[in-house]
């Protein structure tokens, strides 16, 4: 008796055991299939960079969140890398997979003119778009690239109104980002948008969206090389980028409001790439200059990590650059 309640025991402890397995292989991502929601890689903790970082951090009267991940090695550091956040500008990067998954499943085709109209105008903003004429033809492709390279608000908002809200936030949930949401003009997230504004994010959830697409496994390899090459052709280099050496390929997006500076950047360094996601909210200092509190964290933790994960490739922006960035 004793020894069939051991084999019974043996046996649940075995069924046990394979169901934990099952599940740790099923949490695992494969090429092509979405991962299971918060299913992020494994994060070895660097605790030198981890203080550095937060020592880097305290500078900000405000609150920082910021992850960073070296894709070969695992090694990183998170800082309130789970909080949301507002994205700014950065949610013209989920703006752009919906565009992409939209010409995927055939809703555009990206040889598309479309017809520019007055009633597009984002009021108050200088972008390129507002000083066409009603009527104007614009290729999909140049009002992609203009999103995503000047930032251009008032293109973004217009392969929003095209995709839809709805499409965005579906194709985030479907594919795993529980926290990285488009708000403005997309019905249900009205409290949201009071909030966060345009949109939300976590800074792991948005460096790891980078990572999705540099791996070829958003919507597809061929969208995914698309997207990627946009995002290494962006206009707007003073702040993390400056301190990338110029002969390195980093893709990257940025974004700012009056109290929230923000950034992701995912650099091909000659040591293997590494991403890192930093963003600021309910800052004090809401100057639009490059002295900005925001701005000069983002700056000091880009030289911080090239440093860190390319020793052998020491780099000083020269003399004078300043005076040469947009």
């Amino acid at each position: 008796m004793r020894a069939a309640r051991g084999v019974a025991r043996s046996m649940q402890l075995l069924a046990l055991s394979t169901l934990m397995h099952v599940a740790s292989v099923q949490a695992q991502e494969t090429p092509g299939v979405p991962p299971r929601r918060g299913a992020w890689p494994a994060l070895r903790t660097d605790a030198a960079l981890d203080r550095a970082l937060r020592e880097l951090a305290a500078g900000v009267r405000g609150d920082v969140g910021i992850y960073v991940r070296h894709l070969r090695t695992g090694r990183g550091a998170a800082i309130r890398a789970d909080e949301a956040f507002p994205t700014a500008s950065m949610i013209k990067v989920p703006i752009m997979i919906a565009v992409h998954d939209a010409v995927a499943r055939g809703a555009l085709h990206y040889a598309d003119t479309l017809t520019w109209r007055d009633s597009l105008r984002y009021s108050g903003e200088d972008d390129l778009f507002n000083h066409l004429r009603d009527s104007t033809r614009v290729a999909l492709p140049m009002i992609q690239m203009l999103s995503i390279t000047i930032s251009d608000n008032a293109a973004s908002l217009w392969l929003q109104g095209l995709v839809g809200g709805e499409a965005i936030n579906r194709w985030l949930a479907t594919n795993g980002f529980d926290s990285t949401r488009v708000n403005s003009r997309t019905p249900g997230r009205e409290e949201a948008r009071r909030r966060y504004r345009w949109g939300q994010t976590t800074p792991r959830e948005m460096a790891e969206l980078l990572v999705r697409i540099r791996e070829r496994r958003a919507v597809s390899a061929a969208a995914s090389d698309a997207m990627y090459r946009a995002l290494t052709r962006i206009f707007w280099n003073g702040e993390s980028l400056s301190r990338i050496p110029p002969w390195v390929q980093a893709a990257s997006k940025q974004g700012s409001v009056d109290r929230s500076r923000s950034e992701v950047v995912l650099v091909n360094a000659p040591g293997g790439d590494y991403v890192f996601c930093i963003i600021t909210k309910n800052q004090l200092d809401e100057r639009y200059t490059s002295d900005n509190e925001g701005w000069v964290l983002h700056r000091a933790v880009s030289a911080l990590l090239w440093k860190h994960f390319e020793p052998r490739h020491p780099y000083v922006p020269a003399d004078g650059a300043s005076g040469y960035i947009p």
